[in-house]
């Protein structure tokens, strides 16, 4: 299981990964491997919708069940993995490159502060 020093992580599973004021946000290796085989992603947000920090963005269907994903930071919708559903494999191969799914511009960047450290999450998932 890949947990890489440079993200921050939520305890509902999801990353961040942060570039200036965006945040490129997906679930984990550890999320991805509970879900089992991803085979559809359901974006209840479109690019340019204000979220709130933990509001569902969208829910990922798996072979087992269905897992909805949250925001870890408020802000502006500014980028949606739409090619997803077309290899929707990719979550589970590649969480944290191909398998991204939205990016949001940060209208808080002190809301990082509350993220959990690479460290911090590990222990969560008991690595």
């Amino acid at each position: 299981m890949k947990i890489p020093e440079n993200l921050k992580f939520t305890k509902d599973h999801e990353f961040v990964m942060v570039d200036g004021n965006i945040a490129t946000v997906g679930i984990t290796d550890y999320a991805q491997g509970e879900l089992g085989d991803i085979i559809f992603v359901d974006f209840a947000k479109s690019e340019g919708d204000a979220v709130a920090s933990e509001e569902t963005v969208c829910s990922i269907e798996a072979v087992k069940t269905v897992s909805e994903v949250f925001s870890p930071v408020s802000g502006k919708i500014v980028g949606i993995n739409s090619g997803i559903n077309d290899k929707a494999s990719a979550v589970n191969e590649d969480p944290y490159g191909e398998g991204w799914l939205f990016k949001i511009e940060m209208a808080n960047a002190a809301e990082l502060d509350a993220l959990l450290d690479s460290k911090a999450y590990t222990e969560l998932v008991g690595a």
